[in-house]
Order: C-alpha cells, then sequence, then structure tokens
C-alpha cells in the first residue's frame, strides 16, 4: 500500500509519514515549500521521496493524505487525486484511524504536550515499545507493539477525531483566539475529549479547571498538591536536574531524577508516570529510562559558545515564556538571562499583551521580533505590533533578522531565543557573529 502525503513538510504530516514508514507502508511526499525544513532530514534518512512539482506517483491503489493548511477543492494535487477517485483523508482523520487500531495513549493540553509524549514515548520504548507521534515532527512505528502514544491538539477542536484509551490532560488555558472565542468554550472542549476515554483520565489536580470537567471515565489527578492521587514529595530543584518521591494513592511509587528544570517540567513527569503506574509498569525501571531522558526538539535546546549560553525553546504563550526564563534561572542562577522572543498570531498577542510582557519582565532584559501572522490578515490588526508587548516592558528592545549584533554586548549570559516560528535565522545569525568574536 501506498501513501501520498500532500504538505508532508509540516511537523504533524512528517511525524505520521515516518510512523508509516517503519509500519511497512511505501510513502511519497509533496510539498509546495521547496526551502529546506528541519522535519526534511529524517524522511530523507527513511529514503522517503519529497517532490514540489507534479509527478506522476499517484496510481489506482494510493492513499492520499493531506495536510489542514491545504485547501482539498483548490489545490492541485488534491483535485487531480480526486479526478482519481482515491481515497483522500485529512490528517487528523488519518490519525483518527490509526487511534482505533492501537491502545491510544492521547497527550493533550495547552503546554507541556510535546515534552510529556516525548518523555512518555521515551520510556515505553525503552519498556517494551510503541509507536507514537510527537508535534517536532517525530514519528515512530513498532510492528511490535500496539501502544500509540499521540501528541494531541486542541487547535479547532482537532483532538474529538480520536479514539484513545487513555486521555492525558496537562494544563487547561485559554489560547489560540482566533477560534476559542472564551475560557468556557476552550473548557467544553476538553471535557468532549476526557470524555472519549476508553480506560481513564490523567489530568494535572494543581490545574485551576480540570477539576471542573464532568466526566465519566475514572480520572485520577497529579501535582504537587495534597488532594492529588498522584503526588511529588521531597522535590529538590538543583542545578543539575529534579529529583523528588512518588506516592500514587498514598502509596509510595519510587524516587525518580529527572535531567529538566522547572516546575512545569515536574509536573510533565508526573503525568508519565502516573500512566506508567497504571500500565503496572516497574517503578525503578521507569525511574531509570527517566533519568536518561534528554527533552523533546527545540524545548531548551542548549548550545554553549564561549561564556554564552544559547536556549533554542518553542514557548509561544505567555505561560510558556515565563516557565522558560524561571528554568533558565533555576539552571543558570549567577547568569543575566537575556529573552529574545518573536510571537505568533496578532490575537495572541492582543490577548495576551499584559502578560507577554510579565513574562518577559522575568529576564534582565527582553527583545521582542515582529509578529508572525501566517493564519491572519495583517490589516485586521492595524494597532498590534512588536511594540504592543514592548511599550509594556521595564527593560525592552525591538529586534529582526539582521540585527543579531545588538547581542553581541552580552557576555557570560544566557540568550533565549523563544518562538513556535523561524527565530533559527536570527539565532543562527547570533551565532556566526558569536563564534568570529571568539
Amino acid at each position: 500500500m501506498k501513501y501520498y502525503m500532500a504538505g508532508i513538510k509540516g511537523a504533524g504530516m512528517s511525524a505520521l509519514a515516518l510512523l508509516l514508514n517503519d509500519l511497512g507502508y511505501e510513502v511519497v511526499g509533496y510539498d509546495d515549500a521547496k526551502e529546506h525544513r528541519f522535519t526534511e532530514d529524517k524522511l530523507i534518512e527513511r529514503g522517503i521521496k519529497i517532490y514540489s512539482e507534479p509527478n506522476d506517483e499517484m496510481d489506482s491503489e494510493t492513499i492520499v493524505i493531506y495536510s489542514p493548511a491545504l485547501r482539498l477543492d483548490e489545490h492541485p494535487e488534491l483535485l487531480k487525486a480526486k479526478q482519481m477517485n482515491l481515497k483522500i483523508y485529512e490528517y487528523e482523520e488519518m490519525l483518527g484511524k490509526l487511534t482505533k487500531k492501537f491502545d491510544t495513549i492521547c497527550i493533550s493540553g495547552c503546554h507541556g504536550k510535546t515534552t510529556t509524549t516525548s518523555m512518555l514515548s521515551h520510556i515505553m520504548s525503552d519498556m517494551g515499545g510503541c509507536s507514537y507521534i510527537i508535534g517536532d515532527g517525530i514519528g515512530h512505528g513498532d510492528k511490535n507493539s500496539n501502544r500509540f502514544i499521540l501528541e494531541s491538539c486542541e487547535y479547532r477542536r482537532h483532538f474529538l477525531a480520536y479514539d484513545p484509551e487513555y486521555v492525558v490532560i496537562t494544563n487547561i488555558e485559554l489560547d489560540h483566539t482566533d477560534y476559542y472565542k472564551s475560557m468556557d468554550d476552550m473548557v467544553l472542549a476538553y471535557e468532549e475529549f476526557a470524555n472519549k476515554a476508553k480506560k481513564m483520565v490523567i489530568a494535572c489536580g494543581d490545574d485551576q479547571y480540570t477539576h471542573s470537567l464532568e466526566v465519566n471515565p475514572q480520572i485520577y489527578y497529579y501535582g504537587l498538591n495534597d488532594d492529588n492521587d498522584i503526588k511529588a514529595r521531597e522535590v529538590e530543584y538543583r542545578s543539575d536536574g529534579t529529583s523528588f518521591d512518588v506516592f500514587i494513592e498514598d502509596e509510595y511509587y519510587g524516587h525518580f531524577d529527572l535531567p529538566l528544570y522547572g516546575k512545569h517540567m515536574l509536573l510533565n513527569a508526573l503525568a508519565v508516570i502516573a500512566i506508567c503506574h497504571y500500565e503496572r509498569l516497574d517503578a525503578k525501571e521507569v525511574a531509570k529510562s527517566l533519568k536518561t531522558f534528554e527533552g523533546a526538539l527545540r524545548r531548551f535546546k542548549e548550545t554553549f559558545i564561549g561564556n554564552n549560553v544559547i536556549i533554542d525553546d518553542y514557548a509561544h504563550h505567555p505561560t510558556e515564556v515565563k516557565v522558560t526564563i524561571k528554568a533558565a534561572r533555576q539552571k543558570y542562577p549567577d547568569k543575566k538571562i537575556i529573552a529574545i522572543f518573536k510571537p505568533h498570531t496578532f490575537s495572541r498577542v492582543e490577548e495576551f499583551k499584559e502578560e507577554f510582557a510579565s513574562a518577559l519582565n522575568l529576564a534582565d532584559k527582553a527583545y521582542v521580533m515582529d509578529i508572525n501572522y501566517d493564519r491572519e490578515k495583517k490589516e485586521d490588526y492595524p494597532n498590534t505590533s512588536a511594540y504592543t508587548i514592548i511599550d509594556l516592558l521595564d527593560n525592552g528592545d525591538y529586534i529582526e533578522q539582521g540585527m543579531a549584533e545588538k547581542l553581541l554586548e552580552y557576555d557570560n549570559a544566557v540568550i533565549l531565543f523563544m518562538s513556535s516560528k523561524e527565530i533559527y535565522i536570527l539565532e543562527d545569525e547570533y551565532k556566526k557573529l558569536l563564534e568570529e568574536k571568539k
């Protein structure tokens, strides 16, 4: 069987392509974008062909999967597939079909789902195997395991296409305000998703909204508060990571050393440990595997040049910006923290401008780049720009591509690049200048 994937360079699509390829299917890709993207390297390693021009790869037996970024009634490759009467599935629809074939664990939440999915996939790969799709573009298929771990996005209620055994909810916050118009709307989406769980729901009990969910499956809460079912005790936040003991339903489960930083990473680990417990995995083996977890792609990724530490992180919501800066403080208490932030969507900046400023003010100095607006129209937000945030900062400034020399004044500092979009161009400029300066 051959799968033809239109829009294959997208993070989700590339992860799905890798999974299908591992399961033994022939996979061919198409993408309008001709430039190289980070997702391509793994696809090329697997021998997956990627086209950016019309081709003859589709035949009568081909199944077509397309990215939600493409229009079924407009895109030439999809129109050709329709003319050939091929089976055509949108990305979420195909994932929904896959979740019915596996024992699926869905990881959801406004923040932390990529790291939590990656962490659980790492441990379960060590302990018997699993298939997984992670939002950072990484996917894997295991023919010998029926477990499937799936990062499950709330945007436009996409996760309602899935059919999970477990639902994990790391937190609930208002985001994607171009779609969700209120916190109540967001909570209702998570409630509907949680009720799809066939076994149980694992939710962060320290979150202010998860206890309001009305769900029929059994729900277990994790966190630091005393009323949780899965609790961390004797927590130590150190410069080399975080250590803690775990109690589940008042019974000691084990001691864990996490090589990651910040309370948010501890909570992600508790979600993973809860799943491992209810799947009857040995606590000592879980602890051994957790100790070797290095983090998800583009989550607090460090590069060292001279006295400076350059950190690349996907943070794009105020809460994520805040916890990432706090994690940098935990690991590097004696260094200045310099934050560079590229916002994504005018609607998010307009809705959360005060929250973004409050988070960025935790740094010693903050720079803000122009807003990425790939799914909005700039003319609809004439009064919203980088300065919407900069004007609220205690020590803020504007920066953009070609202005990396502004950052050369900092020595023995943490330079923190945060965005869900193409901040790497400025980051690469800075690294090159820093190397030349050495």
